[in-house]
Formats: structure tokens, C-alpha cells, sequence
């Protein structure tokens, strides 16, 4: 959307500085504000170090295409933005309080885009006077090296808002999905959920340790899911007869996976067992570190498969 060039980043944290490095490397003038110490000097660090990535995967080239500045409020902000993202800690009353503050100051044409995973678009909508040019657009962590957007409007929602939301986002890079029916964890929360269930209750279970089922994760189904969705990998699972003749197939097998899946509780025994586990294969190497390794897996998975993705695949 070329007449959104004016930004607001409200919350800086994870999400708010890798959203921010994103803007920037899409060539946006980028406003932050967080009521946090020391947010000027955390955000461009985040920036400085995001940025290699950003190139990397073709989001950027160069020093920052936009500008970044910080302001004292939320409204100071807001003022001048053609769009924000929203990204206050997942508290009602402090995302409603944000919203109160703002709605004087914004233009008639300015969206806001909460990056909540947890809150429904329903109560977020009870703290605006006019919701209509409020949505959600929950990203996944973090949103400058992961591309999915999960968008979520409904009937107070105008729909001219939404449909500029999703086209600003996927010119910058971002791929997006419609939520049509609003649920807590939206679609891939939900999904690495169920997935973690079951890894948790093999764990303590004694099935495999923790280590070993993550790495039957990384080694397996992951490399396919980093290709392709479940549902279609499955219908390429069956040759010519697609997913009709899988189903047919396997229906009782699934059927009694699905009777055993286990229905753990992340009570203090079952966290200390695998906080034990996650430490035996860290093997002393820091979150940062991790991380840093995870960053560079996903900006090498991405630019070796880009050319390959089909578009009617998406």
C-alpha cells in the first residue's frame, strides 16, 4: 500500500522492535513508543541486529530505508500514522487504556493492527468508540524473519480496512491468512499446540526423552511441513488417488491415534521433567545463542526454497 508510509509501533519488546526493523527495511518512517527504560537503545540494537537477516532474505539493502524516531506517548505516536501495530502486553485494561488514548488523534483512514495471540477480536473491539478500522493481525515470532500474518475482522470491521491491512502486509513480504471464525491462539497457536501436547505427555510418559522428540520433529514431519501444510502433504501421500484414497485408508488408523493422544497439564512436576530435558540438549549453550542459531536456519530454510514455492500453494 504505497500511502502507508507513516508507521506507529506501539509496545517494543520482541514483537514491537522486529516488527519495527521490518517497517524500516520496507523503506516505512517508523514511531515507536513504550513506556519502558532504555527502549531507544534496545530497539536499534534489535534493528543492528536483525538487519543482516533482513538483507539476507531480499527485505532489505542498504542502511534503513525509513527512519525511526521515538516518542513520550502513545498519542504523540499515533498522530501521524497512516498504520499501527499495536503490540501491548496481553492485558485488557492496559490495551484498552493504548486504545483510549489514541482514538482521538487518528485519522478517519488510519488502521490498527493488534498483534495479540491471546485476546479475541470482541473484547479488544469493547475499548474503541468506532472499531471499524481496527483489526487483528497476529503475527508469528519473530514477525521480520517469520513471514505468516493471521488476520482476524468481523462485522463491526470494514471490510475496506481489512482488505488494505492484508495488501500492506504482503507487500512487505508478509504472507497472510484469514481467521473466519475467531478463536483463542488463533490457527498456528492452536496448531503447535496440539503438536506440544503430545510431545509433552510422550515425554513424561517416558516414551522418548526430550531431545529425541524434537528431533523427531526436525528430522520428520517438520522438513515437510516447512514445504507444505499437513492436509496437503497427506493427499500427496496417496499417489493419483490424492486425499480421498489417504482417508480411505487410513481413517481407522487416525481414528485410534487420535482415542490415544494424551491430555497432559503443565503442573510443577511435569515442567520440572521438562525443564531437565530441554537443559540435557541445550548442553550449557545460552537462549540468545539458540537463537541465533534458530535465526540462521530460518533465513537459510527461506531463501533455498522461495524460488521452488509455487504461488497457488500459499
Amino acid at each position: 500500500m504505497s500511502q502507508i508510509s507513516n508507521i506507529a509501533v506501539l509496545g517494543a519488546g520482541v514483537i514491537g522492535a522486529s516488527w519495527t526493523a521490518l517497517f524500516l527495511a520496507a523503506g516505512r518512517d517508523v514511531t515507536v513508543y513504550d513506556p519502558a527504560p532504555d527502549t531507544e537503545r534496545k530497539v536499534n540494537d534489535y534493528i543492528g541486529t536483525a538487519w543482516s537477516a533482513l538483507e539476507a532474505l531480499g527485505l532489505a539493502s542498504g542502511g534503513p530505508g525509513g527512519r525511526v524516531s521515538f516518542a513520550r506517548t502513545a498519542a504523540d505516536a499515533a498522530a501521524k500514522a497512516d498504520f499501527i501495530q499495536e503490540n501491548v502486553p496481553e492485558r485488557l485494561p492496559l490495551k484498552h487504556a493504548i486504545y483510549a488514548e489514541i482514538e482521538p488523534v487518528l485519522s478517519k483512514t488510519t488502521i490498527v493492527s493488534s498483534s495479540t495471540s491471546g485476546l479475541t477480536l470482541e473484547a479488544l473491539q469493547d475499548g474503541w468508540n468506532d472499531p471499524a478500522n481496527f483489526v487483528l493481525g497476529h503475527p508469528f515470532n519473530p514477525p521480520h524473519l517469520i513471514p505468516l500474518v493471521e488476520l482476524t475482522a468481523n462485522e463491526k470491521t470494514d471490510p475496506a480496512a481489512l482488505d488494505a491491512t492484508e495488501a500492506f502486509y504482503e507487500a512487505i513480504g508478509k504472507v497472510t491468512i484469514r481467521i473466519r471464525k475467531g478463536m483463542p491462539g488463533h490457527v498456528a497457536n492452536r496448531l503447535q499446540a496440539a503438536v506440544w501436547r503430545e510431545a509433552v505427555f510422550m515425554a513424561i510418559e517416558g516414551v522418548a526423552s526430550v531431545e529425541d522428540i524434537d528431533k523427531a520433529m526436525w528430522a520428520g514431519p517438520g522438513l515437510r511441513w516447512a514445504a507444505m501444510g499437513p492436509t496437503m502433504l497427506f493427499h500427496l501421500g496417496a499417489g493419483d488417488g490424492g486425499l480421498q484414497a489417504f482417508c480411505n485408508h487410513f481413517r481407522d488408523t487416525f481414528n485410534g491415534w487420535w482415542d490415544g493422544l494424551g491430555d497432559p497439564r503443565l503442573d510443577e512436576a511435569v515442567i520440572e521433567k521438562l525443564v531437565a530435558g530441554m537443559n540435557d540438549q541445550a548442553r550449557g549453550h545460552s537462549p540468545r545463542d539458540l537463537s541465533q542459531q534458530r535465526d540462521r536456519m530460518l533465513v537459510a530454510l527461506q531463501t533455498a526454497t522461495r524460488s521452488l514455492r509455487d504461488p497457488c500453494v500459499d
